[in-house]
């Protein structure tokens, strides 16, 4: 029997970036699907995983700077698949990467990657996933090994093995985020990836010439050192999910572990960075 879910309809002005702070915020309070709309927000939590006043934990509905109001329903079930048909709209990544919805038309883009969401995370509207598959558009991936950590739907890692990189290790501790990245591999046609549920204890004993990782700035700099020891000399390892202000702290964790800062992209107050070993 599916769950019950708790909804959330978020009225937000201006529109961004509070919309992207929003979900990061609501995301570490366990919130498990979002959907942008012309007006704000939807967001969803399992019933029995919310409190009563957790959302004064969230610190935007306070700001100043930005007028967000909201109403809540409770909801039996969800029928994601409708959910996202009805908003999730196709997105291009610099004229070269397009991710869309298997009920999307196919454009003339190099890279086609058909996602069909659910509730994970990575549909490349966030700022963080584009970005991400900016970095990765850049890059030579040929017979590189690749760790995609905090995988959500699985699209930058398919990106990579489309991009010639293999094999690919894909790991997410959510498990519909697991479940949901198995299905993308399949619709992608991708021979290359292997999908784990769990965290970082998983990579004990691998190696990679490449690291992704976009999930939150407190996850990164705690798993920080097991990335590193993981990378092989001249490794790569690229990281998103924390806004621009935490870079610094980001870069000195690195520099700290022995990887020289190289670049960073920047988008909605959002950084994506990318470091060598």
């Amino acid at each position: 029997m599916n769950p019950s879910y708790k909804g959330f309809y978020f009225t937000v002005e201006p529109i961004q970036p509070a919309t992207e702070i929003l979900i990061a915020e609501l995301g570490e309070l366990g919130f498990e699907s979002f959907v942008e709309t012309e007006t704000g927000l939807q967001a969803f939590i399992i019933a029995e995983d919310f409190q009563e006043n957790m959302l004064d934990e969230v610190q935007i509905l306070t700001s100043e700077e930005f007028e967000i109001t909201y109403t809540s329903e409770d909801i039996e079930q969800v029928n994601w698949n409708e959910e996202w048909e009805k908003n999730f709209s196709p997105i291009i990544v610099d004229e070269l990467c397009q991710v869309r919805a298997p009920f999307h038309p196919k454009l003339e883009t190099e890279f086609d990657i058909v996602i069909e969401p659910k509730m994970s995370f990575g549909t490349g509207h966030h700022a963080t996933t584009h970005m991400m598959i900016q970095h990765i558009l850049k890059e030579n991936w040929h017979d590189q090994k690749v760790l995609d950590m905090g995988c959500g739907t699985g699209v930058l890692a398919i990106l990579a093995e489309m991009k010639g990189a293999k094999p690919l290790d894909a790991i997410d501790i959510d498990n519909w985020c697991y479940l949901n990245t198995i299905e993308n591999i399949e619709r992608n046609n991708c021979e290359n990836i292997t999908a784990y549920e769990g965290d970082a204890t998983l990579l004990e004993g691998k190696n990679y010439d490449a690291i992704i990782a976009n999930i939150n700035r407190n996850i990164l700099l705690n798993d920080m050192a097991t990335y590193v020891n993981c990378l092989n000399a001249n490794g790569k390892l690229f990281l998103s999910g924390f806004y621009q202000e935490d870079l610094k702290i980001i870069q000195e964790s690195c520099e700290n572990l022995g990887l020289t800062y190289e670049s960073h992209l920047e988008r909605e107050g959002w950084i994506a960075a990318k470091f060598v070993k």
